[in-house]
């Protein structure tokens, strides 16, 4: 892979600090984003002359817009645009409190379009790029509890499917990176919802139970090796033409396949009432 240049949210820890750490030992440019970018201040030290950094909230779409413009102002061409930040919310769907509801939209679904608006009109100009969006098996896949980080990833990726027909004339691809479950502090950063005694008996509550009982540490047996899942994401940059999907980990792999597969049969099992809605013939 030659030289580039990358633009990452949610770069100080996680997925994207590996991208980041990566990157930079490659000898690429990283303009490295997060709400507190004091995390990356020993990479800066170590590669002051490749490593931009900014803080952001990728729920402030003018802040979104405005360190957008200072990084293509500051690199001049950024070839990947690396969107990652998000979060997680757990609770039963009457649980969540309105404001976890909308921070999940906000984080996890407007936030990444709306960077996607932002560097847009950039990418056009330089003729091509690409967009790489950190979303989960969770876009293709549901479970008790976390109806509304499912609903969040499920829409970004809707969002993300509809424009790479709009983007491709550009010479832009776009890629969404379905992870399983990797070693990474993402549990660490959970949004819980306050319980309602109905729920314990439900799977909802034997899932907070074992949040519970994990303090946190929900991924420290997770499969997932994040500096593979990061080197991997790195390599699919450079793949022509761009992956519409990067499923990474064998329970990914798994899971979505069963839901496809499960999907199609209820389909299939469909067409005859399908077809019987039509007007005659």
């Amino acid at each position: 892979m030659s030289t580039s240049s990358w633009l990452v949210t949610g770069a100080s820890a996680g997925i994207g600090r590996a991208v980041v750490e990566q990157l930079l030992a490659a000898g690429h440019r990283v303009a490295a984003t997060a709400r507190r970018p004091e995390r990356l201040a020993d990479l800066a030290r170590s590669y002051p002359d490749l490593l931009w950094t900014a803080e952001l909230d990728v729920t402030d779409t003018a802040a979104v817009r405005k360190v957008v413009e200072r990084a293509f102002q500051e690199f001049g061409t950024i070839d990947v645009i690396f969107s990652n930040a998000g979060r997680g919310a757990v609770g039963a769907a009457e649980e969540l409190s309105d404001e976890a509801i909308a921070e999940q939209v906000a984080v996890n679904m407007t936030g990444p379009i709306q960077l996607v608006r932002a560097v847009l009109p950039y990418l056009r100009a330089q003729g091509g790029g690409r967009i790489i969006q950190t979303s989960t098996m969770g876009a293709q896949i549901s479970s008790p509890g976390a109806s509304m980080y499912h609903a969040s990833k499920w829409g970004v990726e809707g969002f993300l499917e509809s424009i790479v027909g709009e983007v491709a004339p550009f010479g832009i691809g776009v890629t969404m990176v379905e992870p399983g479950s990797v070693r990474t502090d993402f549990g660490a950063a959970l949004s819980i919802a306050d319980p309602i005694p109905a729920y314990a008996g439900t799977p909802v509550g034997q899932i907070r139970r074992y949040i519970e009982a994990s303090a946190g540490n929900l991924t420290g047996a997770a499969p997932g090796d994040p500096r593979r899942v990061a080197a991997a994401i790195i390599d699919s940059a450079t793949t022509t033409p761009a992956p519409r999907r990067l499923v990474l980990g064998s329970d990914a792999y798994q899971a979505i396949r069963a839901a496809l597969t499960g999907r199609l049969d209820e389909i299939e099992a469909a067409r005859a009432l399908a077809a019987g809605t039509d007007f005659p013939a």
